[in-house]
């Protein structure tokens, strides 16, 4: 699969659970992606309203952002890579989770 090196990311079976644990886990999907699952702990600010709400994402830990397959969320990375903040996107985003057989909350 083709990736962007100029957007730091990782892939599902590379992400170890201590980045996970650390990380501010930010889900960039529409309200109706959130609801069908996300996981467990991430923050839901859809990318089309994350500019105005970029004070919400912390300056002082890493964020991994998500979406359904990586697209929105690289584009997430790219912009708050660009104002401060330590960004990487996990590629092949909610698709490749469930795939991979990680858990997904509906809460």
């Amino acid at each position: 699969m083709f990736r962007n090196q100029e957007i730091p990311s990782v892939v599902v079976a590379e992400l170890d659970d201590s980045l996970l644990a650390e990380a501010f886990v930010l889900d960039v999907r529409e309200p109706d992606e959130w609801d069908r699952g996300h996981i467990e702990g991430a923050t839901h600010i859809p990318l089309g309203q994350l500019q105005e709400r970029v004070g919400e994402v912390p300056v002082d830990q890493k964020v991994l952002c998500v979406c359904a397959v990586g697209g929105r969320s690289g584009m997430a990375t790219q912009f708050l890579n660009q104002v401060g903040r330590e960004a990487i996107n996990l590629d092949g985003g909610m698709h490749a989770w469930q795939v991979a057989g990680r858990p997904m909350s509906t809460n």
